[in-house]
């Protein structure tokens, strides 16, 4: 059986009792990166074999290890932190298993984007989970899209690229939203900011931010009728 396990988005503790009795029975873990999920490992007396299982693994690596699954062998997959196959490397394996018919689990857990749109307080039934921008080419065009919809917008975004969105948002006439950033959830630092794209920009126009963010659009709101 291959496992796709969740894994603490910050706190450690924020992990399920049968995610750690998969982890302790399985006969190999694949890792994001191995060193960073040994904090994870070591916190809960996990001691089981390791291997890297990133954006840059080989397609033959794939072949192995659904090969190794086949045989009879367990094999779990964690992603740095949060719900594995969500911008990480495990959506290559799922649909792999899925293609190979491979038998394959996913566990239910820890996620960055289920928390910061409930703490943004604009949920109202739905939303729309966007993961990251892309970096450069179309950036313009999917957050135009993205703005229209008539839902609350979840995004993934790197502390090194938040003031460029905030004023990304301003540009495309939206710096009237509101915005949640979601800050090091789960986390001692945690914070919850909260305010319109434009205020935000002028705000934290010189602020070099660190740490994991989660941003929330709220929905447009519908003109009042004339």
């Amino acid at each position: 059986m291959l496992y796709f396990i969740p894994t603490p988005i910050g706190n450690l503790k924020d992990i399920t009792l049968r995610a750690l009795e998969v982890l302790k029975s399985v006969d190999l873990i694949l890792c994001e990166n191995p060193r960073h999920s040994q904090k994870l490992l070591q916190a809960h007396e996990i001691k089981k074999q390791t291997k890297q299982f990133n954006q840059f693994s080989s397609d033959k690596l794939v072949f192995d290890i659904l090969a190794q699954v086949k045989a009879g062998k367990e094999v779990a997959y964690i992603s740095d932190a949060g719900m594995p196959g969500i911008s990480d490397p495990g959506t290559t394996l799922v649909a792999q298993a899925i293609e190979k018919q491979i038998p394959f689990t996913v566990l239910p857990g820890s996620n960055a984007s289920l928390p910061a749109v409930v703490a943004s307080g604009f949920l109202v039934k739905e939303f729309y989970f966007a993961g990251f921008l892309p970096l450069k080419k179309g950036r313009q065009k999917k957050l135009t899209e993205l703005l229209q919809l008539p839902v609350p917008v979840v995004l993934y975004e790197s502390p090194y690229r938040l003031n460029k969105l905030l004023s990304e948002l301003v540009t495309l006439r939206a710096g009237d939203r509101p915005v949640y950033i979601g800050r090091e959830l789960s986390k001692l630092h945690e914070e919850h900011i909260y305010g319109t794209a434009q205020a935000l920009a002028k705000k934290y126009a010189d602020k070099q931010w660190k740490g994991e963010l989660v941003i929330v659009l709220r929905a447009p709101q519908n003109p009042s009728p004339s």
